[in-house]
């Protein structure tokens, strides 16, 4: 069989790919027949059409590059614009592409039936053109995902802002601003009213084995962290654990301090938790890697809340110790921290000092001589343990105040 000369071959595609413009219509129902085999057929009318004319503009661009390649190239524009919308539609990448691949196929199909109707003998021709007309399918998808890809960072970058912004407004204190509830608990998936507690970390801590990744569910509990200047901050959607659940939850993997707040029943009230969080973790020892539960650290939050009046209170309970020396003025504060964590044991400060419990009493009685305060006096045992809190916390104690 002849071959025609490539200017006849060129004319008979030109001519085919014309005789589809005609078409289509019934292209374009083709097509959409084949997504919605392979999506479902459960689509609402107004998505049906929807789909419909995406597909026709589609086919009515990708035909007009095939005529015109080297034109404006609208169906790569077109591409570009569908690819954002499938992408802020939530789309997923492989329907966009897969709808690419398909209208390829139908394009391709209907271009082979054309010509084995009216010019077979150019058939073979069909062969030439395969690359170049493939080709622009492949660029259309290319730059339709593209363009989804962009735009889903976009979002979620967005998203992620968003997200921030309305923790950061909450933990603030700012939920008596006008929408910011309903917004947040569309933004954050969150109920307004609920169990939550907020849990803040120091600068210079860590959660340690979990790297810089902050877990989104962990033992049930979910967290949403915020890195600030001077903390790092998460809010806890509690469900029905408890306060206890989130310390078995970090503890494995808080290196240093954390102060975690009490329950709080709703999005409204996490500025007043921050709050208590941060009291929380003010309470933490120097020294110690301490998840400090405020419900369970009031007395030291009282101290803390007052520094002015903790070192007053120091100077006035503990600062006749000032008068001994100082190594042993250590050893009875340590007698004397021992002995209050322990529940007023001698006995089992003994084991935890490595002493005699007589020795852990002969201490307790040199204090006692030295603040003028019986440790069996309640009110007197109450302003020794703040006193002493005051020490541990502010460094303030045995030191007498100046003339």
């Amino acid at each position: 069989m002849a071959t025609a000369p490539d200017g006849a071959d060129r004319a008979i595609m030109r001519k085919a790919v014309l005789r589809l413009w005609d078409r289509l219509p019934e292209l374009t129902d083709q097509l959409v027949s084949e997504i919605l085999d392979g999506e479902g057929r459960d689509r609402p009318a107004e998505l049906r059409d929807d789909l419909w004319e995406t597909c026709q503009i589609g086919l009515e661009h990708g035909i007009g590059a095939i005529l015109e390649p080297g034109g404006r190239r609208l169906d790569l524009q077109w591409a570009e614009r569908l690819g954002r919308r499938r992408a802020e539609q939530g789309q997923p990448l492989d329907q966009l592409l897969r709808s690419y691949r398909l209208a390829g196929r139908v394009f391709w199909e209907a271009l082979v039936e054309v010509v084995s109707e009216e010019h077979p003998a150019h058939v073979p021709a069909l062969v030439r053109h395969a690359t170049r007309t493939w080709q622009t399918i492949d660029q259309q998808s290319s730059m339709a995902a593209e363009a989804y890809r962009h735009t889903r960072y976009e979002l979620l970058r967005r998203s992620e802002e968003r997200t921030q912004a309305v923790v950061d407004a909450l933990l603030e204190g700012r939920a008596a601003e006008g929408g910011l509830l309903p917004t947040a608990t569309a933004v954050l998936g969150l109920p307004q009213r609920g169990r939550y507690a907020v849990v803040v970390l120091r600068d210079d801590d860590a959660l340690g084995e979990w790297g810089g990744h902050r877990p989104a569910d962990v033992d049930g509990v979910r967290f949403i962290w915020r890195m600030r200047a001077d903390a790092t901050v998460g809010l806890v959607c509690l469900g029905p654990a408890g306060l206890d659940d989130v310390v078995a939850a970090l503890r494995p993997h808080v290196r240093g301090h954390a102060g975690l707040s009490p329950v709080v029943d709703g999005l409204g009230e996490l500025g007043w938790a921050r709050r208590l969080a941060d009291l929380a973790l003010r309470t933490c020892r120097p020294g110690e890697n301490e998840i400090a539960t405020l419900d369970r650290r009031l007395p030291e939050a009282l101290v803390v809340s007052q520094p002015e009046l903790a070192a007053r209170l120091g100077r006035e309970v503990l600062g006749p110790l000032a008068d001994v020396d100082p190594g042993f003025r250590e050893v009875l504060v340590t007698t004397l921290t021992a002995w209050l964590d322990c529940d007023g044991s001698a006995a089992r400060a003994a084991n935890r000092l490595y002493c005699h419990h007589n020795t852990v009493l002969n201490r307790l009685r040199r204090i006692e001589r030295l603040t003028g305060r019986s440790l069996a006096r309640p009110r007197d045992l109450v302003e020794v343990a703040l006193a002493l809190s005051a020490l541990n916390l502010h460094g303030a104690g045995p030191a007498r105040p100046p003339d």
